[in-house]
């Protein structure tokens, strides 16, 4: 006997991961350059080349047994030291390294964090669509329920009036993303301080923190002039879940962290409560080798080169346009949230197929009207797929 949910998810694969093994498989067929992958956010820009150096140089001066063996549960203190100090450097704050506790990326980050705060099955935790689709798997594992509130559709920022009906005596938390996958969006500070406002009193009426927990393994990618609104200078019940997936191009090594804020109410209770939701899921002593390498890439405070990023953006963007698609211009991550054609997102993405484009369908993100495309390619790609966008359109809109 196995478990019936655990084998369902085995044997049902996200969208986003059938598509990439759909891909796979027609490239066998026409060749990798006649298909055109948009499905999967797998960064296209290589680490900086200082963090590959520091990793060959700690893999060639480094005692074995130190680099490759165990480090604290909740990570090496050297690394915590320096994430610590990068992020006060940049954002004004005072942490040390009892805030953070290193992860196995963003989502070991996410699902101990959820675990954690599972109190019994009536649990709920809210996100705003459009949302990572596999926030609904990490809730309803933790114990708990995932609530989706859908966002504002003009700018996809946040339906205040929606979510403060949405918050209830069994909210735990309210989930954000931003720079958001699939939109491309990043909150607003105005909304950033709206939602702290809305937390706050609610937090008040219910007479215990409603927990804000910012998911943010794109924060660094970000197009505009402004920066990403950092959470824990608003509302002091907030939990960071970061990866160095996107920022560095690590997506295949797994390291990042959670942050808890200074004034967290209950800091102890809420820390070691993540620490033994980590320990009882196996996510603990997250590998020695690369949280070296993170605590140097903070020391030298790393970024990603989003030159590339933003040419596809600009190209796939204007091009969409032109045609007359409809879409959110991104202001940062890596993805395009484009207004399918007709309004049936799972629709114009299996028409897609017959241009060998992969793109994702809206409604595993909570907008079934959307589809996702992800830009993180050769620029090569974006310009040679473009021609099968436009006989797409006129498909749908003659």
């Amino acid at each position: 006997m196995v478990s019936k949910d655990m084998l369902k998810l085995g044997r049902v694969r996200s969208a986003i991961r059938e598509l990439f093994e759909f891909g796979r498989k027609r490239a066998a067929i026409v060749g990798n350059a006649n298909v055109f992958d948009f499905s999967i956010g797998n960064p296209s820009v290589p680490p900086p080349a200082a963090l590959t150096e520091e990793m060959i140089r700690l893999l060639n001066t480094c005692d074995p047994s130190a680099l490759h063996g165990y480090t604290s549960a909740p990570g090496a203190v050297e690394t915590r030291d320096a994430i610590a100090e990068n992020l006060n450097s940049r954002f004004g704050t005072s942490f040390t390294r009892r805030n953070l506790y290193i992860s196995c990326g963003a989502a070991a980050a996410l699902t101990s964090v959820l675990r954690a705060l599972t109190v019994d099955h009536h649990t709920e935790f809210i996100a705003i669509a459009p949302y990572f689709p596999e926030y609904a798997c990490f809730a309803t594992t933790a114990g708990g329920k995932l609530v989706i509130v859908e966002p504002d559709m003009a700018h996809f920022q946040i339906d205040f009036a929606a979510l403060e009906r949405a918050i209830n005596a069994h909210t735990q938390a309210v989930i954000i993303n931003s720079p958001n996958n699939p939109s491309g969006v990043i909150y607003s500070e105005e909304t950033i301080r709206a939602l702290a406002a809305l937390l706050t009193k609610k937090s008040a009426q219910l007479g215990r923190p409603v927990y804000l927990i910012s998911d943010e393994p794109y924060r660094e990618l970000n197009y505009t002039d402004q920066p990403v609104p950092f959470v824990t200078n608003y509302y002091s019940a907030s939990i960071v879940t970061y990866s160095y997936s996107k920022s560095l191009s690590l997506p295949g090594n797994r390291i990042g962290y959670v942050l808890l804020d200074n004034d967290m109410p209950d800091f102890d209770d809420v820390y070691d409560a993540i620490a033994g939701s980590a320990r009882v899921q196996g996510y603990v002593c997250a590998p020695a080798l690369l949280q070296k390498t993170i605590a140097r890439a903070a020391e030298l405070n790393l970024i990603p080169d989003l030159t590339s990023y933003q040419k596809n953006r600009d190209a796939l963007y204007g091009g969409l346009s032109a045609f007359g698609y409809r879409c959110m211009p991104p202001d940062g991550a890596f993805y395009l949230f484009l207004e399918a054609p007709g309004g049936d997102g799972d629709a114009f993405a299996e028409a897609a197929k017959d241009e060998d484009i992969l793109i994702v369908p809206g409604r595993s993100f909570g907008c079934p009207g959307y589809v996702r495309i992800a830009y993180c390619v050769a620029y090569d790609t974006i310009i040679r797929d473009l021609p099968g966008f436009g006989r797409l359109y006129q498909r749908f809109c003659q």
